[in-house]
């Protein structure tokens, strides 16, 4: 099976570190880092293979399903979530409000086609489970090198 790892340019290893200078700049000048303000969800996977099918988990919390696209194109899997998030504060003397959207996506190949006629979805507590069954005529061959 393919070794998939995830990336994602937009956070530093160890959280920060690279724009730990640059944040620390905005703070003292009273403004928000904008990484912050805009962070989108991050889409953490794991994928396991039967004879029949594979399985993939993937965390997306804090989304609507209703904001969950999933694409299969042959072998090509496509995850997109998009996360929107409102907080307002009222009392007698100021008002508050604060609104972000955030988009994340996440796409993979597959040894094998997917059978998308027969691929299963279901979300719930935050993880999204996807069963996508393997095609027949799909199978994976390896050529003998002479």
């Amino acid at each position: 099976m393919n070794q998939l790892t995830h990336w994602n340019p937009f956070r530093a290893a160890g959280r920060g570190e690279l724009t730990s200078g640059f944040d620390a700049l905005l703070r003292d000048l009273g403004m928000r880092p904008l990484a912050g303000a805009l962070e989108s969800p991050d889409i953490r996977i794991d994928v396991s293979e039967s004879d029949k099918a594979y399985t993939i988990k993937a965390d997306i919390p804090g989304v609507r399903k209703e904001d969950i696209d999933v694409a299969v194109d042959g072998r090509q899997v496509s995850i997109t979530a998009s996360a929107r998030s409102k907080s307002e504060k009222k009392d007698e003397t100021s008002v508050y409000s604060e609104r972000s959207e955030g988009r994340a996506f996440r796409s993979f190949t597959l040894p094998v086609e997917v059978d998308d006629k027969r691929a299963e979805a279901k979300y719930q507590d935050g993880v999204l489970s996807l069963v996508l069954p393997k095609k027949a005529n799909g199978k994976n061959h390896r050529i003998k090198i002479s």
